[in-house]
């Protein structure tokens, strides 16, 4: 079976994963989910990630997840650009989410990065979602 929309897979996984109160939840492997995984991990959302190779083809990834005082570190986590409406912004138009307290993470032409990252770039792209 296709997946219309692998981000939002991620996305949703992480979601149930924390509310759930999971240390660790697994998703199929993909380099955006990757790109994804590493902004959440350089910004302090998620303790880590694992790529894992199931067959010579196939991998899945298993991600760490973080959580304070009891309570997970992620709060708010949504997909922005979904496969039915894309959603790009320059870079004078990145939205800032909670008022610099959440990210953005976009699709650059320079990779997958954070709002912040893309504003010291000086580089816009799609807004894949945002987390706080």
């Amino acid at each position: 079976m296709t997946m219309t929309d692998p981000i939002a897979d991620l996305l949703t996984r992480i979601r149930n994963g924390q509310r759930a109160k999971k240390a660790a939840v697994t998703s199929p492997g993909s380099k955006m989910r990757v790109g994804v995984l590493d902004v959440l991990k350089r910004e302090g959302y998620i303790r880590g990630y694992q790529v894992e190779e199931i067959k010579p083809t196939i991998t899945q990834i298993r991600i760490e997840l973080k959580y304070h005082g009891g309570s997970p570190v992620i709060r708010h986590i949504q997909r922005v650009s979904k496969p039915g409406r894309r959603v790009y912004s320059k870079i004078r138009d990145l939205p800032r989410i909670y008022n610099g307290l959440g990210i953005s993470i976009l699709s650059t032409p320079a990779g997958v990065m954070s709002d912040n990252e893309a504003r010291a770039a000086r580089v816009g792209g799609e807004v894949i979602c945002e987390v706080f």
